[in-house]
């Protein structure tokens, strides 16, 4: 955990005037408060005021439960899991208990990122009408078991422009998703190609592009080495050992066939005899050409055969060139972490001691990285960039401030 965290556009969290402790020199002190800062989070959620008509406040939504004495009630909150595909969040307010014949108010907060339009607040199934954000809604009543609020609120994309009023900065905007700061996966880039709606140049990922998620591996000598893809190049870099980082997200990529009803299959390590193209994890909407290179022109260049490994071994693979059969990715010889990506032939290669074989055969492993339940695409004059919560990252490169004036 750190506070300061980087706001220029390709930063990581690392990458800050100080960067992360170490284990003997170093132990900044916003490791110690951050810690402490997780015994806070119960004590915020829910403030009460005593009196002849007992209130209770709802002030975040966490699915927790309270013992609210002074009502002789139990409040339970349970959240449904968000997701950028799903445009409400949904929050379900459960009683327990009796009033014993008094009344008692709850005062629900309706955030300012929702809409009133849309927004919905129900109790027992009877609908209570308008809500307003930014506000509190009370209900005042005597409660009893069984008693239930559930609570509605559309969440959307929107931009907010960076609080500096430099000339220079009036086009940096950060993109949110209701509460959520919004961070693109950039080493630099940040330049954004806009729409005259946010729907025109955001999308939401769908969930199930996590079952097309793949990473292809190599062991040498009791290590394990990934296929990586990197500033436009094609390389092998050793399996990091934490989560995280830029390697496990450069490691990382999306294999769709051209069956189109493949699409949403889930492969598992089990893909063979099929063409696919291949997109990095952190670059939507490019792919893989033969040339080795990247490219948002999904041509006959851009399709790699995934055939049985040249190695014989039963569980792996081999990328066969769409446009060369009998072509072939492979690693080299020597297994060295930045070792590039070349293409050999059958035909004009000759094998010693399997080491064409070898060097051309993959495993197809459980991809390094995931996306987010809340991961969306926004298109780049560059590039696409891949959007994930802010908080969610470790020590990726990122960007939270995009230029919408390139």
């Amino acid at each position: 955990m750190i506070y300061m965290l980087p706001q220029a556009p390709g930063r990581s969290k690392a990458i800050s005037y100080h960067g992360w402790g170490t284990k003997y020199d170093s132990f900044w002190c916003c490791y110690g408060t951050g810690i402490e800062s997780f015994s806070k989070l119960g004590d915020s959620i829910y403030f009460e005021e005593k009196g002849d008509t007992p209130a209770l406040s709802i002030i975040q939504y966490i699915p927790s439960t309270f013992n609210w004495k002074t009502a002789g009630v139990t409040v339970t909150q349970q959240l449904e899991p968000l997701s950028s595909s799903d445009m409400n969040f949904r929050v379900s307010l459960s009683v327990s208990g009796k009033t014993n014949g008094q009344s008692a108010t709850l005062n629900v907060r309706i955030p300012t990122w929702t809409s009133a339009s849309g927004a919905k607040a129900i109790l027992n199934d009877k609908d209570l009408g308008s809500v307003t954000p930014g506000s509190l809604l009370s209900v005042t009543k005597q409660w009893n078991s069984n008693d239930h609020l559930s609570l509605q609120f559309p969440i959307a994309l929107r931009t907010e422009a960076i609080k500096d009023d430099q000339p220079e900065y009036a086009s940096l905007q950060a993109i949110l998703f209701g509460p959520f700061v919004l961070a693109g996966l950039s080493s630099g880039d940040w330049d954004a190609k806009t729409g005259s709606d946010v729907s025109d140049w955001i999308t939401a990922v769908p969930s199930s592009h996590n079952s097309q998620l793949m990473t292809f591996t190599q062991e040498s000598s009791g290590r394990t080495f990934v296929l990586s893809s990197s500033n436009g190049s094609l390389t092998m870099q050793e399996r990091p050992a934490v989560d995280g980082t830029d390697t496990a997200v450069h490691a990382t990529f999306r294999v769709h066939p051209q069956d189109a009803a493949m699409l949403h299959g889930t492969y598992g390590a089990t893909l063979k005899d099929t063409s696919v193209q291949i997109e990095p994890f952190d670059m939507p909407g490019t792919v893989i050409t033969n040339n080795l290179t990247l490219s948002a022109q999904k041509s006959a260049g851009s399709f790699f055969n995934i055939v049985p490994g040249l190695d014989g071994k039963p569980n792996s693979v081999s990328l066969e060139l769409g446009t060369k059969p009998g072509c072939f990715l492979v690693s080299g010889a020597d297994y060295s972490a930045g070792a590039k990506i070349q293409v050999s032939c059958k035909s004009s290669v000759q094998s010693i001691g399997g080491i064409l074989e070898q060097a051309a055969s993959f495993a197809q492993a459980a991809p390094l990285r995931q996306y987010h339940p809340v991961s969306f695409v926004a298109k780049g004059v560059k590039r696409n960039f891949l959007l994930e919560p802010f908080y969610s990252l470790r020590d990726e490169f990122y960007t939270v401030y995009f230029n919408l004036a390139a």
